[in-house]
């Protein structure tokens, strides 16, 4: 008689909770656990926002300034893109602004004064931005000479750079109507609602079809009631700003109007999407967070290190020259001072502000924005309640050694929960 086995029953599946409420607390455990992300960017700009109208809303939040806020922090954002680049790696690019006014000078020298054609300008400002990156990138990843030396050394250099290209005390004027109207000209309302829709439509398509992808090869994914609650938000958030900035801000209309979308926002888009897509979804951009996570272990891999230091030092400089070109759109002019002053500590601020680690490793894209709106936030929103500079300063600082202070300690907390 031969006995007869069954086969063993396969174990239940556990049924996965895609609710809102499990996706919200699956979020308040991973920040308890030291993952902050962009909250503290994006409450901080909330509260300032809130507390600023509250004092001067009839000044601070209106269309006009509005408007002012963006071109304002337009250049710090696209400064601290970069600096993103180095920040990921755990090193630091202190010659970032006069690398942004070398690169401006150059754009300056070329067009007024030697007549080039402005596309030939253009092409020239990135090579220098590019030169200037290759360069610090060698030294620090060939020599393994601290970037904070070699940096420091380039902050001197370029100054002295910028003064032989310019010329001691001097000011080049900027003309060209394109370069003017990528910081001063908008869009007109109706462009304006259309890039509205194809930047909204854009995401919500993209984020959908990423979704459905990683449903369809079994990974994990976000609930699909969390994905449309963040599209409706940010369609919505997109909404009232492109109604507002549509709206007449000019002081007399009827002799000039101005309403509409800067053109600078634009740039900003590009440069986020673009530069968002390289470090998210490349093998070169999962290198970068490699290498700033642990290099060691990343060279072990098979990665060169030493190359993606010199390319990420060749994006924080060639995304300067953008900046640069900011600069001489914003000021319809390039000096010595371009650049200068506190241009790389509020750069470097809008960057760990927004959610960048100091210590490498961590940081995205986005950050740069929320973290650069903070900065223009409060040195529009300071003025208006103080005309003390010191203050000024004093509150600029202690918002930077907040962020910092959140950062270290959110490390810790994620290092002693497992997560980092």
């Amino acid at each position: 008689m031969s006995a007869t086995t069954s086969a063993p029953e396969a174990a239940p599946v556990a049924e996965v909770d895609n609710s809102l409420g499990a996706a919200f607390r699956e979020y308040t455990g991973r920040v308890r656990g030291g993952e902050l992300g962009a909250l503290p960017a994006v409450l901080g700009l909330v509260s300032l926002i809130i507390i600023f109208t509250a004092l001067k809303g009839n000044i601070f939040f209106s269309t006009f300034n509005f408007a002012n806020l963006i071109t304002q922090s337009s250049t710090y954002i696209v400064l601290a893109m970069g600096l993103v680049f180095v920040l990921l790696l755990g090193e630091i690019d202190l010659s970032a602004g006069f690398a942004a006014g070398t690169a401006g000078a150059v754009l300056g020298v070329t067009l007024t004064l030697h007549g080039w054609p402005v596309w030939a300008s253009l092409l020239a400002t990135m090579v220098t931005g590019v030169l200037i990156g290759l360069f610090i990138g060698v030294v620090v990843a060939r020599l393994g000479i601290p970037s904070f030396v070699v940096t420091l050394a380039m902050f001197l250099a370029l100054q002295g750079l910028m003064l032989i290209i310019i010329g001691e005390g001097g000011t080049i004027g900027i003309s060209d109507s394109f370069i003017i109207a990528i910081m001063n000209g908008n869009m007109i309302p109706a462009v304006g609602w259309a890039l509205y829709l194809l930047t909204t439509v854009a995401y919500v398509g993209t984020t959908f079809l990423a979704l459905a992808r990683r449903r369809k090869a079994g990974l994990v994914t976000q609930p699909m009631s969390v994905w449309a609650v963040k599209s409706a938000a940010l369609a919505v958030l997109l909404g009232v700003a492109t109604y507002f900035l549509n709206q007449e801000r000019s002081r007399n209309p009827q002799l000039t109007s101005i309403k509409g979308i800067p053109y600078v926002v634009i740039v900003l888009l590009v440069l986020l999407v673009g530069l968002t897509f390289l470090l998210q979804r490349t093998g070169f951009g999962r290198h970068v967070y490699a290498v700033g996570g642990n290099a060691e272990a990343a060279r072990r891999a098979g990665i060169s290190v030493a190359n993606i230091r010199i390319v990420c030092f060749m994006f924080c400089s060639a995304l300067a020259a953008v900046a640069g070109i900011l600069f001489a759109s914003k000021d319809n002019s390039i000096s010595p001072s371009t650049g200068g002053s506190t241009t790389l500590l509020y750069a470097v601020g809008a960057a760990v502000i927004g959610g960048t680690s100091l210590f490498g490793g961590r940081g995205k894209i986005r950050d740069a924005i929320l973290g650069g709106l903070v900065v223009a936030v409060i040195q529009n929103g300071l003025p208006l309640i103080t005309d003390k500079s010191g203050i000024q300063y004093i509150v600029t600082g202690l918002v930077l050694l907040v962020a910092a202070s959140v950062d270290a300690l959110s490390r810790k907390r994620a290092q002693a929960s497992g997560r980092a």
